[in-house]
């Protein structure tokens, strides 16, 4: 199994950009799409970006398009989704995640999770 550490994650204004990191470790020898995922509070946890193993193929959810950005880099084991034209909304925690398919967008489709990381957006 992969173990997951994200970092990254602090308070921001509204308008500004944030590079979150996912550090892989374990199995990581094995071909696995990475995925990010966010969860407000009181709201169920949502896809936000994900990346095929060889990051040839990425997805966005629709209400990040075009403002997020997900990369990874398989020699250092590294995922990043670099976040801009922040806006309130877009405060939670953010998850990063390892699984079989990036065109998956639901959370069961991910085996492998971070702790998570704290996005906070002010107004």
């Amino acid at each position: 199994q992969v173990q997951l550490e994200e970092s990254g994650g602090e308070l921001v204004q509204a308008g500004g950009s944030l590079r979150l990191s996912c550090a892989a470790s374990g199995r990581t020898s094995i071909g696995f799409a990475m995925a990010w995922f966010r969860q407000a509070p009181g709201k169920d946890r949502e896809f936000v970006a994900s990346i095929s193993w060889n990051g040839g193929s990425t997805y966005y959810a629709d209400i990040v398009k075009g403002r997020f950005t997900i990369s990874r880099d398989n020699a250092r084991n590294t995922a990043v989704l670099q976040m801009s034209s922040l806006k309130p909304e877009d405060t939670a925690v953010y998850y990063c995640a390892a699984g079989q398919w990036a065109s998956s967008t639901t959370t069961g489709a991910y085996d492998s999770w971070g702790q998570g990381t704290q996005v906070t957006v002010s107004s």
